[in-house]
């Protein structure tokens, strides 16, 4: 199968891949497709290029890959990233009407039904009524997967964190005062969480922007979301030390 072929079948399998395309350099435009499953077509491109492909993905960054005289564009495929919201308020429906803007896929989890209903959350592409640990085990949380908490409540907090923290989503966060966090801490310590792994919470989950209402609240986490995939600070641009967009990789 051709190199477009395969591509073609991957984004319609929702599978993740990388696309390396020489864009200056000899072989001018050589393709190579490399998969996260490690699946690899085309030639062209130098090895140690192919072998960032699993960090690619992880990072979802396209970048521009230098090697001597050759220039390589790496152009990221997959599914769009999930944001799993547990606690069916106010603001869970805010952040899933500004995460569809992202193209995420936006899930909303919450034990008690009478909240995650689609009137509440209209916006949610998933909404699921499930304690926790439940919630979480049909979600299966993945390394493209960001997790935000809206409750109050240490009986779904701490289950739902610790659970959390045993997965690879990228972004664990906690929404609430730095007293209620520091409960959270005390509770999930209790549970047995060690101190390493509750330094992966963000708590109070967002950027500092002055957020009141509940979509200023919602676009303050998400904005930390966005950093912390991307691996940024969520600084000011005008102070910032990286490039804004792709980066050059040597």
């Amino acid at each position: 199968m051709s190199v477009t072929g395969r591509l073609l079948q991957a984004v319609e399998r929702e599978e993740r891949a990388v696309l390396f395309t020489v864009i200056e350099g000899e072989p001018l435009g050589a393709h190579a497709l490399v998969l996260e499953s490690g699946e690899r077509i085309g030639s062209g491109i130098p090895e140690e290029m192919l072998a960032q492909a699993s960090t690619l993905i992880r990072e979802h960054r396209n970048r521009i890959l230098e090697t001597g005289e050759t220039k390589v564009f790496a152009e990221v495929y997959g599914p769009p990233p999930r944001l799993l919201v547990y606690g069916a308020v106010d603001t869970a429906e805010a952040m899933c009407a500004a995460a569809k803007l992202l193209g995420w896929h936006a899930i909303v989890a919450d034990a008690r039904a009478k909240f995650a209903t689609r009137e509440r959350i209209p916006s949610a592409d998933e909404l699921i009524v499930a304690w926790p640990e439940e919630a979480l085990a049909q979600v299966e949380p993945d390394h493209a997967t960001a997790i935000v908490v809206l409750t109050h409540d240490d009986k779904f907090d701490v289950p739902l964190l610790k659970a959390a923290l045993g997965t690879e989503a990228f972004y664990i966060g906690a929404l609430g005062s730095r007293r209620n966090q520091e409960r959270r801490r005390e509770r999930l310590l209790e549970a047995g969480v060690d101190e390493e792994s509750i330094e992966r919470i963000h708590g109070p989950c967002g950027l500092d922007i002055g957020a009141e209402s509940q979509p200023e609240t919602a676009l303050s986490i998400l904005a930390e979301v966005l950093a912390a995939r991307a691996g940024r600070g969520g600084g000011h641009l005008k102070g910032a030390k990286q490039r804004i967009h792709a980066e050059v990789v040597e």
